[in-house]
């Protein structure tokens, strides 16, 4: 059996096919290449074929509205993709890059039109293959909605920032302020009412002066550190509500859209069914 007839037997597709009907089938495809880099189209493109991976990988995206690239699947050998505007004529629904050599079958509109009036069958299998497409980029929507600002920024976090984080949280509380008070009482109680052989650091206490000039510039360190931290969350948080306003307003100019072509059809409807108020005098009895 020819190699490509033995790559369609991989297909869901084509499946229900015997040998000799995909050996059939495989004499009228065009075998292509496409190297590392190469889009095989672009989404709005219109589309005439559909391909069918004998070798490598690609990645099948689009961008949504607020500029997000949506990977919906990685196809490789076996795999088959653009049979969405292949079967209906209409654009392509997202964009194809190769991300490994790759070489496929290319299967134009009218070789499919043969095939299916041939195996009418096989209209099935490509009807569960577009479906499972179909539930595979609801679901990934479907956790694209949004997106968490803790989740973003915490795992990303550096053994510094977590600390930074740590100390200017802690510096802000009211522990910090007893730990010092308790600190500065015991320093001064202990170099002043001691006797002077046990006296470490008499007045006017120049080493704890040090001491505290030190903690304040490293302290502030900290305290900047989490600060800039914290404002590269806010900038987070910002485009994320951002996405998030836009997809609503997205989301009701679609539900506008689908109020107005209910009232419109409502209103035709009505138009049918109810009889006209304004006939000529005699035509309700005419005949």
């Amino acid at each position: 059996m020819p190699a490509a007839a033995t790559l369609l037997a991989e297909v869901p597709l084509f499946h229900l096919l015997d040998d000799e009907e995909r050996a059939s089938l495989a004499t009228h495809l065009d075998v292509v290449t496409f190297p590392v880099g190469h889009v095989v189209f672009n989404y709005g493109e219109p589309g005439d074929a559909m391909y069918v991976v004998r070798g490598g990988r690609a990645e099948l995206s689009f961008t949504n509205d607020t500029g997000e690239k949506i990977v919906l699947e990685i196809v490789e050998q076996g795999d088959f993709f653009g049979e969405l505007a292949f079967l209906d004529g209409g654009a392509r629904s997202a964009t194809v890059l190769v991300t490994e050599p790759m070489e496929a079958l290319l299967m134009d509109r009218g070789d499919l039109e043969n095939f299916l009036q041939k195996h009418p069958h096989a209209a099935m299998d490509l009807l569960t293959a577009l479906g499972k497409r179909l539930r595979k980029t609801s679901e990934i929507l479907r956790h694209t909605a949004t997106r968490n600002v803790n989740e973003e920024t915490e795992d990303k976090r550096t053994v510094v920032q977590k600390m930074a984080d740590w100390i200017a949280e802690f510096s802000g509380s009211i522990a910090f302020l007893l730990l010092h008070v308790g600190l500065f009482t015991a320093w001064i109680v202990w170099n002043t009412q001691l006797p002077e052989h046990w006296r470490f650091d008499p007045y006017p206490f120049n080493f704890l002066t040090m001491c505290v000039s030190l903690e304040a510039i490293f302290l502030s360190v900290f305290v900047l550190l989490s600060q800039n931290r914290q404002a590269a969350k806010d900038r987070v948080r910002s485009d994320i509500e951002y996405d998030v306003n836009l997809r609503a307003e997205l989301e009701i100019a679609e539900l506008h859209a689908k109020i107005d072509r209910h009232h419109a059809d409502t209103l035709a409807r009505l138009e049918q069914i109810q009889p006209r108020r304004h006939q000529p005098p005699g035509t309700q009895h005419a005949g």
